[in-house]
């Protein structure tokens, strides 16, 4: 079903999916990788897992697909936080949710919202990520470009702040500068396994120097007491394995780590059987937590 709620004064739009059974059902609020929308990797994994008995809520964030927000296509790591509060209200809302069992699962970097969102907002009662993205500024930082980066991109910010154009760049390329370049990402959303009529080839750039300097990691410090579930690929050249297992080392218990066979960031996206092992970890552990 689609649906509409508001948050901050502007419209999201997502898509809710209630399985059979007696009701209410827990509940799944998703969120997934930069630049993307919700009939895409999100959707997919909502529709599986509503298979599997939790009503899901997938979503797009401000500034992205159909939902409000300006300027269009640009990250926003604090409004993302904000939609996803506003997204649990509105399944807590329902009268097909139980109100007191509700998860939030993020895949690649919605993994990391996901994590730093349920650790401060104790309505959410566990959390699962995906090949997620665990940024960290700590790490950032040690590229040997970072200052000079840092520095242009709020030399572009100053810019707008003066009245300029907002300034983009391709999600995606496999040549050239991109938000996420190469090969690998190109085929997923260059090509019809990510085929969507609300998904657009840019972000801002200043949606970069954001991607620079948030912390999500800090919501492993803070999850505790709910439980954490982290399925991550043994290779992933985008999400790296090593921030999965920072993120995993700082979390207290009980939580799992479950590693897939998995050589490219983007077979969780879509490609099997990665896709079903991933839910069905998903499922398994979220049944016994929520």
């Amino acid at each position: 079903m689609r649906m509409e709620f508001a948050v901050d004064g502007l419209p999201l739009v997502g898509d809710l999916r209630v399985p059979d059974g007696t009701r209410p059902l827990p509940a799944l609020v998703l969120t997934g990788p930069l630049s993307g929308v919700r009939d895409q990797v999100t959707g997919r994994y909502a529709e599986l897992l509503a298979a599997q008995g939790f009503v899901t809520l997938a979503f797009d964030h401000r500034n992205w697909g159909e939902s409000g927000g300006e300027p269009r296509c640009h990250e926003d790591p604090q409004g993302k936080l904000h939609d996803l509060r506003a997204a649990v209200s509105f399944l807590r809302s329902r009268p097909e949710v139980d109100a007191e069992r509700i998860g939030v699962a993020g895949i690649c970097l919605g993994a990391g919202y996901a994590l730093k969102f349920a650790a401060f907002d104790p309505r959410v009662k566990a959390f699962a990520g995906i090949a997620g993205a665990y940024h960290n500024p700590y790490t950032t930082r040690t590229d040997a470009d970072y200052q000079a980066r840092l520095a242009a991109l709020t030399d572009v910010l100053e810019r707008q702040d003066l009245g300029g154009p907002v300034a983009y760049l391709p999600a995606v390329a496999e040549e050239g500068e991109a938000a996420m370049p190469g090969a690998e990402l190109l085929d997923y959303y260059g090509t019809g396994r990510s085929a969507s009529a609300h998904w657009v080839n840019r972000v801002t750039s200043a949606s970069v120097r954001e991607l620079m300097t948030m912390d999500n990691m800090i919501g492993a410090d803070f999850l505790s007491p709910r439980p954490a579930l982290l399925v991550h690929g043994v290779a992933d050249r985008f999400c790296s394995p090593e921030g999965a297992e920072e993120a995993f080392k700082r979390l207290d218990e009980p939580k799992r780590l479950v590693w897939l066979d998995a050589r490219r960031h983007t077979d969780l996206y879509d490609r099997e059987p990665y896709v079903t092992q991933a839910v069905a970890a998903t499922a398994e552990f979220l049944r016994e937590h929520l």
